[in-house]
């Protein structure tokens, strides 16, 4: 009988989007994988691929002690039917529901994947702080059991979690859910004005307001430089941009919200820079892709959007939050085709050596046995 590897994910489109290359991998490995998820949008995708999905009734903002409680429960009666060998938890709340939700469990390893360490660990209220420092008590001990492995996807949350406490032994830095480099290949650069596009949700913590100002700022200067937003609103989010907000950015001259694309090929042919002036990440996907289309990076000084945007190789960094910073570095990728080129070269390359779904499937798979039942 193979052994079965359950992920715990807050919804559907999440999972397809970030952990298929893994849940692939683990598949050709052997694995037998079941989907435990908020069914909004991917059931038909995450079924074609063989996997058993399990529809699930929370909801990613619900984190009152009542709606925790009920949703251990409710992971912990689908666990128990499918006796997992191992347990994969991805994000915040799935590690602390799913690691609540497997003890006492027989058999079942658990992996957790911290990714970022999410708006949690930037609190700017006083709610904020006081469940960041909740977090720093409660995740050590739910973490850190003999058959327990965290991945963190950069250096700084690979620090962060030797410093909450967590054995060396149990934290694995794998860089992201890594990219197809053989599916996305080098785009030639579109003719027409230079255009950067930033691909994601729809965040205050992904800079977007610096880069709105930004934008202006370069208008202001007379610079053609024209921005390109694509992505859509995240209400389960405390810092999601409200559509009304959007819609009157995409009013203004020379930007452009595309909302939700589906082909992401698509925007990147028509767009010459990649942006990402986020505040923190774990490793963007949006960057990955960009880079393997070999589209140059402006990105912040950010934990996880350096390991992209390596400064004056792959793009250009600048301060978190700092719109004339970030105005002058689209500027100077603007200015030069040559300085694109180069960039965008060392970016693809960089995705080919570091980053490839393959690469980075096999590393997962390689934790998983490191948990699973001898």
């Amino acid at each position: 009988m193979p052994l079965k590897l359950a992920y715990l994910v807050t919804e559907d489109w999440a999972f397809y989007r970030h952990r298929l290359p893994m849940a692939r991998a683990a598949k050709a490995a052997g694995y037998e994988v079941h989907v435990l998820t908020r069914v909004e949008e991917r059931r038909e995708e995450i079924e074609r691929e063989g996997f058993t999905l399990h529809p699930l009734s929370w909801r990613r903002s619900g984190i009152s002690p009542m709606a925790t409680y009920a949703s251990v429960m409710e992971v912990r009666r689908i666990l128990r039917a499918i006796d997992p060998a191992v347990v994969h938890n991805v994000a915040m709340k799935p590690a602390i529901v799913g690691s609540l939700a497997a003890r006492g469990l027989q058999g079942a390893g658990i992996v957790n994947s911290i990714n970022g360490l999410g708006s949690a660990f930037l609190p700017t209220t006083a709610k904020g702080r006081l469940m960041k420092r909740g977090l720093e008590t409660l995740l050590p001990h739910l973490i850190d059991g003999r058959r327990s492995r965290t991945i963190v996807q950069n250096p700084e949350d690979h620090a962060t979690m030797l410093a909450l406490g967590v054995d060396a032994s149990r934290v694995v830095l794998i860089p992201g859910s890594g990219v197809d480099t053989d599916a996305m290949t080098p785009l030639p650069e579109p003719p027409g004005p230079v255009k950067a596009a930033y691909v994601g949700r729809m965040l205050e913590d992904k800079g977007l307001r610096a880069l709105i100002a930004a934008h202006r700022l370069l208008r202001q200067r007379g610079e053609r430089v024209e921005l390109l937003l694509a992505g859509e609103p995240d209400p389960g989010n405390p810092t999601s941009i409200t559509g009304d907000e959007l819609r009157s950015w995409a009013a203004e001259p020379g930007v452009q919200w595309l909302g939700h694309v589906e082909h992401i090929r698509d925007v990147w042919a028509q767009s010459h820079i990649a942006v990402l002036p986020s505040r923190r990440e774990g490793l963007p996907k949006s960057l990955l892709e960009a880079a393997a289309f070999g589209r140059p990076m402006v990105a912040t000084d950010a934990p996880g959007c350096r390991e992209v945007a390596v400064e004056g190789n792959t793009g250009l960094l600048v301060p978190i939050d700092d719109a004339a910073a970030l105005a002058d570095a689209l500027s100077k990728l603007a200015a030069s085709p040559e300085l694109r080129a180069r960039m965008g070269a060392n970016a693809r390359r960089l995705t080919e050596e570091r980053f490839s779904s393959a690469d980075i499937g096999r590393k997962t798979v390689e934790v998983y046995r490191s948990v699973s039942p001898a």
